[in-house]
């Protein structure tokens, strides 16, 4: 990625407090909207409130009322603030940058790194760096939030980073809880409650603090509340809350540590999903994820994207999380194809060095994140179906071996009853497996045409994994459906109309 590099030494003037070459109200006036102009369409959310507020508004302090009494380390250490921003309205990019530099000791902020991802106008960011401390980097094109990151981390001076979105206010003493955390241990990464600014009126709203980060099969986050088990043995409220996933836009890492997970996957594109693929390294590769109570972070969330995703928003969050399932669900990945058949067959790049690293890192399976971190994750109940397959007057049946020693099949005519048939056309569905005797229905190779036969049953091989859709039986991975030519049973494009790829299943018990 290239980048123009635009970089002011910070000042040692008093934090909070602009430099003299500063003019906040030129600054937010040059961008200010014309009269009649729609406040939403540029940004997703309500220019003209956000325009009216003072970069320096008070909020209101939303900790629960014990965390005032916690006390910090003297020798915290010194964080880098790291904020990418693509054509954000200049009154919130202002007001993040400002809240960080009122509400936090000026010792513990090396410097504020805002990262341009190819704004319409660099102004936007060049004139900030006139306030103490700012710093900019400027993509000379469109990079995305991921990329973005993983350069501004890369010239970050302290040994410690924090991610904050450019819509954002920080709170009181909001920094101090997540550095404690991760001094104490550099392989926790650490996340605020979220609290809430109104898209609409720019209300700072205070969040639950009983909640976590959750998602479902088809790796999309949801704010979830925590297990009650876990909220009874919580007796004290400023205790930090175990996390299985972070929302992403807001945490403090180690930076060691980021470099030693291997920062963020740079081949996902814009955004979307790489909450998931850090939170699972982080994780299954011997860290761990919090969510700080005393750390409180007001956030506008938004119902739309204001910017636009060169392949499309849904193009990308499949690509993004199809390289994070691919490289860290193991055998689990069938079910977020289950929940997301829209990603089959769709375009990923290529994982190879990810899994290498995965694999350096001796981290460990997604069996061992289910049981020790997401129990309350409930995997798809196991489908127990043994039967026949019939087509016609015909069964599916085995027939033999060839010379690699693969069981081949063919179609013969049905003996005995689905009750009691014989054991060469005798099939058990079980865990998305077709098996018969220890061997499973597999495609050698995964493409139309393919020949299919039966070979040692393999729960970690995508070429085994089936589902029914109707009557038809899918190959969960390729999507393509099984199908009965004159001499050979082949995987081939899904056809509801064609005769070939009808199958009935017919239970006995």
């Amino acid at each position: 990625m290239s980048l123009t590099k635009h970089c002011l030494a910070a000042s040692p003037s008093v934090t909070g407090t602009p430099s003299k070459g500063f003019d906040e109200k030129a600054y937010l006036a040059a961008k200010q909207l014309r009269a009649g102009e729609d406040p939403y369409r540029q940004h997703a959310f309500n220019q003209l409130e956000s325009d009216k507020l003072s970069p320096d508004r008070p909020i209101r302090d939303t900790r629960h009322y014990s965390c005032p009494s916690v006390s910090y380390s003297l020798d915290l250490p010194a964080t880098s603030v790291i904020i990418t921003f693509h054509n954000e309205a200049r009154s919130t990019l202002l007001r993040t940058v400002k809240s960080v530099l009122n509400r936090t000791p000026a010792n513990l902020i090396q410097e504020i790194i805002l990262v341009d991802d190819f704004s319409s106008d660099p102004e936007d960011c060049l004139l900030l760096t006139r306030i103490p401390k700012v710093k900019c980097l400027r993509n000379d094109r469109r990079e995305g939030l991921i990329r973005s990151r993983v350069r501004g981390a890369d010239v970050a001076a302290a040994a410690v980073l924090t991610f904050l979105d450019s819509h954002c206010e920080v709170n009181t003493e909001w920094l101090q809880p997540m550095l404690q955390r991760v001094k104490e241990d550099h392989t926790r990464v650490v996340s605020p409650i979220i609290d809430v600014i109104s898209l609409d009126n720019f209300a700072y709203l205070a969040a639950s603090a009983d909640l976590r980060g959750g998602f479902d099969w088809s790796l999309h986050f949801k704010w979830e509340q925590i297990p009650l088990e876990q909220k009874m043995s919580r007796t004290d409220p400023t205790r930090p809350i175990r996390t299985p996933v972070i929302a992403g836009g807001i945490f403090v890492i180690d930076k060691s540590w980021f470099n030693h997970l291997g920062k963020y996957d740079a081949q996902m594109d814009i955004w979307g999903g790489e909450n998931f693929e850090l939170s699972f390294r982080v994780w299954m590769c011997g860290g761990s994820l919090e969510i700080v109570p005393c750390s409180r972070v007001g956030h506008v969330f938004r119902k739309r994207h204001p910017y636009n995703f060169p392949e499309g928003n849904a193009l990308t969050y499949i690509r993004n999380t199809k390289r994070t399932a691919e490289v860290w669900m193991d055998e689990y990945k069938q079910y977020y194809y289950e929940a997301r058949p829209s990603a089959i067959g769709k375009a990923f790049g290529s994982v190879a060095t990810r899994i290498e690293q995965r694999k350096k890192m001796n981290c460990k399976s997604f069996r061992w994140y289910l049981e020790n971190v997401y129990p309350e994750l409930t995997v798809p109940e196991k489908e127990v179906l043994p039967g026949i397959i019939k087509q016609g007057v015909n069964c599916l049946e085995s027939q033999g071996q060839d010379t690699a020693g693969d069981t081949l099949l063919g179609m013969g005519i049905c003996r005995g009853s689905a009750k009691n048939p014989p054991a060469a056309q005798a099939w058990l569905f079980s865990d998305h497996l077709i098996q018969q005797q220890g061997k499973c229905l597999a495609a050698a190779f995964p493409s139309p045409g393919a020949l299919v036969a039966l070979q040692v049953c393999n729960p970690k091989e995508g070429s085994q994994k089936w589902r029914r859709k109707g009557s038809l039986i899918q190959q969960s991975v390729s999507g393509l459906c099984l199908e009965m030519q004159p001499a050979q049973l082949v995987t081939n494009k899904c056809q509801a109309d064609t005769p070939a790829q009808q199958w009935q299943l017919l239970p006995h018990s």
